[in-house]
């Protein structure tokens, strides 16, 4: 009886000693698409670096969307930001996977940029660095990107690598 009692003792005080973290995350890989849903608002998925979640547009928390640019002979996907920043900074264009996840990684402060409106345009391989209106700052990198038309509408799709710095120091944290 009393080994009973005394197991059963420290299962709750272990059972009692957990709790879950409801701290967002800093980094991962996520996907966004430029899907139209609802029957009026309409309103697509962005991404919230400070959630570290995709959010309805709607809900004016997201950070990033992604949109099809069809202005040019040429389509082109492109990141646009929700704040009246320019806040986009391209940090380079690179010839695979492995030399943009290098430049990913080593990018390890934010420097003096010429910021950007858009992400304009975005390609796999690349790495960006966003501003958010509070000035807090992501590194990104695209991973993968779709662009084509799908039901009569043009689509677009892009996965990307981020790591996001809180508390809006220059350094991001490391991985």
């Amino acid at each position: 009886m009393k080994r009973s009692f005394f197991i059963l003792i420290i299962i709750l005080s272990i059972l009692s000693g957990c709790r879950k973290d409801d701290t967002p995350r800093t980094s991962g890989t996520e996907t966004i698409e430029n899907t139209l849903y609802g029957t009026g608002p309409y309103y697509a998925n962005g991404f919230s670096f400070s959630l570290a979640k995709k959010v309805s547009t709607l809900d004016k928390d997201y950070d990033i969307t992604i949109n099809v640019n069809n202005d040019n002979p040429v389509s082109r996907l492109i990141l646009q930001a929700n704040n009246l920043k320019n806040s986009f900074y391209k940090i380079g264009d690179y010839p695979d996977a492995a030399s943009a996840v290098s430049a990913f990684n080593n990018l390890k402060t934010v420097g003096t940029y010429q910021w950007e409106g858009m992400a304009d345009p975005i390609n796999v391989n690349q790495v960006w660095v966003y501003r958010t209106g509070s000035e807090q700052y992501a590194k990104i990198r695209i991973v993968s990107t779709k662009n084509e038309i799908r039901n009569n509408l043009p689509y677009g799709e892009c996965t990307f690598e981020w790591l996001y710095q809180p508390d809006g120091s220059l350094t991001f944290p490391g991985k």
